[in-house]
């Protein structure tokens, strides 16, 4: 029987993170690079990435690409080269709305950069993954766990958690899996009322588990444990202060 010698370490591996200029990606990259990772952050903002890359280690790259652009994803992977780690990560604001308020068009809109984009990072990125290498997605408890207002999302998260699993299956032995965060604390609130956003996050405190919602570093360590761990693919793993079982 064919023995797998375990390499683990993030040592000199080269990690590209679309969406890697605030919340999730930026501390996903920042704790990449602490495991001696080469990180490669990607976001459709110039200044947010002059801005990321003041904080992170020398020799980070960034990249400025319209993650809604297929065409421009494309060509940021033809000029990239191989790398051992994909993470996708990126999303715009969130906004809950009840069906009745719902603008179907404006609606299709949210797909693009949370699952048409990520769709594309697999499609253009997943020849240039090296031996041994995974593609980490994002998702969310909505798909598991909706509240009212949430149909949009919960379609996202569901749509997303289903092409990690095809995609497993279709690119394997790529690793391909996703984190799925409940409620975190980023900027992807910041279009919400302030009050309204605290009184969000205090509900949800109140209600979970852990008694807290969560931070963006407690999902970068699913996003590293998923780099490094070598035997699961097609995996949705859930990381939300225990909200989805209460």
């Amino acid at each position: 029987m064919e023995t797998h010698k375990n390499n683990s370490s993030l040592t000199r591996k080269r990690v590209i993170i679309l969406g890697g200029s605030s919340g999730l990606g930026l501390a996903t990259a920042m704790a990449a690079a602490n495991e001696g990772a080469n990180v490669v952050i990607v976001s459709s903002n110039q200044q947010r990435i002059d801005n990321a890359l003041k904080g992170l280690p020398s020799g980070t790259e960034g990249y400025a690409v319209n993650l809604s652009s297929e065409q421009n994803i494309k060509a940021f992977f033809d000029k990239i080269g191989n790398f051992d780690h994909l993470v996708y990560s990126a999303g715009e604001n969130l906004n809950l709305n009840t069906i009745d308020q719902t603008d179907i068009e404006q609606a299709r809109t949210f797909f693009n950069i949370r699952y048409w984009g990520a769709f594309a990072a697999v499609k253009y990125g997943s020849p240039n993954v090296n031996k041994g290498g995974s593609i980490s997605l994002t998702s969310g408890t909505a798909s598991a766990r909706p509240g009212k207002g949430w149909s949009v999302a919960s379609s996202i998260c569901g749509a997303m958690e289903g092409f990690v699993r095809a995609m497993a299956v279709e690119l394997a032995p790529i690793r391909v899996n996703s984190v799925v965060p409940g409620v975190v604390d980023t900027n992807l609130w910041d279009s919400m009322p302030a009050a309204d956003r605290e009184n969000l996050y205090q509900t949800m405190a109140d209600a979970q588990l852990i008694k807290r919602v969560g931070e963006a570093d407690d999902i970068a360590l699913a996003f590293i444990y998923l780099m490094k761990q070598q035997y699961g693919t097609g995996q949705n793993i859930i990381v939300d202060g225990g909200a989805v079982l209460v």
